[in-house]
Order: C-alpha cells, then structure tokens, then sequence
C-alpha cells in the first residue's frame, strides 16, 4: 500500500490529477495536427504511460495486488466491480485502452475524428474533444484507485486496530497473573 492516511491519499489524487491534466494539454496539442490517426495513437500511448503510473502511486499495480492478501484482493474485486474502467490492477495493454476510450466517448470520439476534414474549427473542436476524453478518462481511474486504495486502507487500519487490542488485552492478563 502506498500510502498509510487518507490524507496521503488525497495528496496522490490531486498529484495524479495534475499529471492526468498535462498529458490532456499534450493529447490536445495532438488533435489539431490534421494527420489521421496521429491522435489516437497519442491518446493511447499517453494512456498506456498514465494509467499504469496512476496504479503505482495508489499502490495497485498489478504486482502490489498480486502480492495482497486473499481478504484484501476479495475488497479490491468487490470494490472494483462498482467503477466503469476496471483497469485496477491489470497490464494494461494497447487494445485495453482502445476499449476504454472507446467506451467512455465514443460520440465524442466520432465527432472529434470526423470534425477534423472541417478547416480550422475541426481542429479546434477535435484539440478540445480530446483533451475533455482523455481527462475523463484519467479522472475516472483516479477516483476508481481513490476509492479502492481508501477502502484497503480503512481495512488495514480496522485490522492493525483489533489487533492491538488483543495485544493489549493479552498484556494486561500476563500482568495480571
């Protein structure tokens, strides 16, 4: 687990969302040079660079949930099928992230390729249309991690809790006897 308060975990979300926002400007700056295809391959390849980095800073990664326990992977999954993107610790792979974008846009997404053949506002509307698609999407996964990482993290806690108070019931009988 990368973080050990909701106050850290606060912190990763906005961290992330400020990196989410960059990489928006750069799929924007992408969209208005008028060579088909050139956006869509910068969202992915942008994708494919965020996602799994976004993971890492909640601590799920797909070798960090591999390596949690079967209770914790059982919060991870049941938690994880509340959230639209899934992509919670998985590889996350070229045709993963077509998928996805073309789940959580695809009228935009139409327009935004479509819209290009028109001279200048095309570009424009397809820089503005990519820069919202590849944010939401970003977003999205922040607060699915967001919400996954603060549930596992309120379980350690309850957990590490009850611990401590069997120790400390079990300090106070040794040094009752």
């Amino acid at each position: 687990m990368a973080a050990t308060s909701l106050a850290e975990l606060e912190q990763i979300r906005a961290d992330c969302r400020k990196l989410v926002s960059q990489r928006a400007l750069i799929s924007a700056a992408a969209a208005v040079v008028p060579i088909p295809g050139l956006d869509v391959s910068t969202d992915v390849a942008l994708l494919l660079q965020i996602l799994p980095q976004i993971n890492e800073k909640f601590g799920l990664s797909a070798e960090e949930v591999e390596a949690l326990s079967p209770e914790l992977k059982k919060i991870l999954v049941v938690g994880g099928a509340n959230f639209s993107i899934g992509l919670l610790g998985k590889v996350i792979t070229p045709k993963r992230v077509m998928s996805l974008l073309q789940s959580m846009g695809m009228k935009s997404l139409a327009t935004k390729y479509g819209g290009k053949y028109i001279p200048v506002l095309g570009s424009v509307a397809a820089s503005g249309l990519s820069y919202i698609v590849l944010r939401r999407v970003g977003h999205k996964h922040i607060e699915e991690c967001f919400n996954i990482a603060s549930q596992l993290l309120a379980h350690q806690q309850s957990q590490s809790t009850s611990r401590g108070t069997v120790i400390d019931v079990e300090a106070t009988i040794k040094s009752i006897d």
